[in-house]
């Protein structure tokens, strides 16, 4: 698919199997998704830019590259916190925003509640960081934000995607590079990647439920 980069590598293809078992304790499957987000990492910026400086070694001068300026990274919440940590492992210094969706269990849709990130995303590279692209509503909803903060050079990592989350992206934000670990079938009833690996975030974390306890509450009172 344009705008879409699928990794391919014996090392993913053995974590991918490995976050899909539903036995993988909490612990494993939140190392094995960290890793997966360096590799995630490495691929999305394998183009960015750098520029040239001179350091001095212990023997003489050497010409080097570094990068030329600081990315964003948008995680998320929650799930997205878990590629992070991979992602930082690759630029260090990269500025951290975070951006709070959960998705409506009725409609699918995706409820913001929260948002900080810088005021000007205009002339950065940013990455949004969600493992699951299923319907593609939070990510839509992510990139929305930031656009609204003025970025143009967007990117979204996910570990699995789905073709109609792909397909509701690219519907919304057709220039958005999507980098992922695998392609999946379809989504069933729910909204949930077929195969995929069921609901990232409760894996991750060991909760029950990805929707906020406020929200719950007022469910159960309608």
């Amino acid at each position: 698919m344009e705008r879409v980069h699928v990794i391919e590598h014996p090392a993913v293809a053995d974590r991918l199997a490995r976050i899909r078992d539903r036995t993988t304790p909490t612990p494993v499957f939140r190392r094995l998704v960290e890793e997966l987000g360096v590799f995630l990492a490495y691929e999305a910026t394998r183009d960015f830019a750098t520029r040239e400086e001179r350091v001095e070694t212990p023997i003489e001068p050497a010409a080097v590259r570094r990068f030329a300026s600081r990315p964003v990274l948008a995680p998320i919440l929650r799930s997205g916190l878990g590629l992070l940590p991979g992602f930082l492992s690759v630029i260090d210094d990269a500025v951290v925003a975070h951006l709070g969706f959960f998705r409506d269990p009725e409609t699918l849709a995706a409820v913001p509640y929260y948002a900080n990130l810088p005021d000007n995303l205009s002339g950065v590279a940013v990455f949004a960081l969600d493992p699951m692209l299923a319907t593609g509503h939070s990510g839509a909803a992510a990139l929305d934000v930031l656009k609204a903060r003025g970025a143009t050079d967007l990117s979204l990592l996910c570990v699995i995607a789905a073709p109609a989350g792909i397909a509701h992206i690219h519907a919304k934000h057709p220039t958005v590079r999507i980098v992922t670990c695998a392609l999946d079938a379809n989504l069933n009833d729910h909204g949930y990647i077929v195969p995929g690996l069921g609901d990232a975030g409760d894996r991750m974390f060991g909760s029950a439920s990805s929707l906020p306890a406020d929200y719950r509450e007022r469910a159960k009172r309608t």
